[in-house]
């Protein structure tokens, strides 16, 4: 077994498919269908359950790809640290992350100090995001709840109140507080399981004792927003990311502050790469010049 054959399984389980990763590496597709039937046979296991054209990974497999993940991240790392005589200059981050606002502004102020630096972003719930970290689909992230997982290391960066909103014909759309309890009555609008803003309504209302109410779970908050215009119910939403709006309004948590700890995440073992280093370095220097709301 050699770099080379790992180097094939990864392209063709990333690519799902032969032809895909033939394509990606620079190669002939018999040569990818060799190097795999290689390593498959030198490690006596079957990598790949071939149905027609379409390729599935066998358990085995999908142990594989994660080992492999790990490598070319690595290997990556290792050309950027040497390109740049241990000095940070460029090279390709991928951050993952529970909405735009605060990866945006960390890119910006990212960019700003390297200009040749390559960025992409996933945008996710906050398991999902998390996921993206220790399946190595991302070198960085930032989540919006504490992380109990000893592989994973994270910073504190910012903490945002939640707070309601409802639309225009609501009779809560003249107030500009309301309790716990009186949510428990309400119909709920909410996004899927792992979202920040859910999990962090869900808790506080369980430790008072208190139900909620859903009526309907949408996957993205441009859908909970238009829902709740459309008046099928209220929800909730960290206070930085509402945008003004003619028809919604927010309205504070008065009796039980509710809020979300916004925190910057990589694998443990990944803190010294210097890109994810820089990544740290400058979401400190901006944890620090703007202080936390809430």
């Amino acid at each position: 077994m050699s770099f080379t054959h790992l180097r094939t399984f990864h392209a063709v389980a990333e690519h799902q498919g032969f032809t895909a990763a033939a394509t990606a590496l620079g190669i002939t597709q018999p040569t990818v269908t060799t190097q795999v039937r290689e390593l498959e046979d030198h490690s006596g296991v079957e990598l790949f359950l071939r149905l027609g054209r379409r390729i599935e990974l066998t358990d085995v497999g999908t142990m594989l790809l994660h080992t492999t993940r790990m490598i070319m991240s690595l290997r990556d790392e290792a050309d950027e640290l040497l390109s740049s005589h241990g000095q940070f200059r460029a090279g390709h981050l991928r951050i993952a992350a529970v909405g735009p606002f605060h990866a945006t502004e960390i890119i910006a102020a990212l960019k700003r100090r390297y200009p040749a630096i390559q960025l992409s972003v996933l945008l996710a719930n906050s398991d999902r995001t998390l996921l993206n970290v220790t399946e190595l689909k991302a070198d960085v992230a930032v989540l919006a709840h504490a992380v109990d997982d000893a592989r994973v290391h994270t910073m504190p960066y910012r903490v945002h109140d939640v707070v309601v909103f409802v639309n225009g014909d609501h009779p809560w759309f003249g107030r500009d507080g309301v309790h716990l309890e009186e949510l428990s009555s309400q119909p709920l609008v909410l996004r899927e399981q792992g979202s920040t803003t859910r999990l962090a309504i869900e808790r506080a209302m369980a430790a008072r004792g208190l139900a909620i109410n859903p009526v309907l779970e949408i996957g993205s908050r441009e859908g909970v927003w238009k829902a709740v215009e459309k008046g099928l119910g209220i929800s909730v939403v960290a206070d930085f990311e509402f945008v003004a709006h003619p028809n919604l309004r927010t309205l504070a948590i008065l009796d039980s502050p509710v809020r979300t700890e916004y925190r910057i995440a990589c694998l443990r073992e990944r803190i010294r790469s210097p890109k994810i280093a820089a990544f740290f370095d400058i979401a400190r220097e901006m944890s620090m010049a703007q202080p936390a709301q809430g």
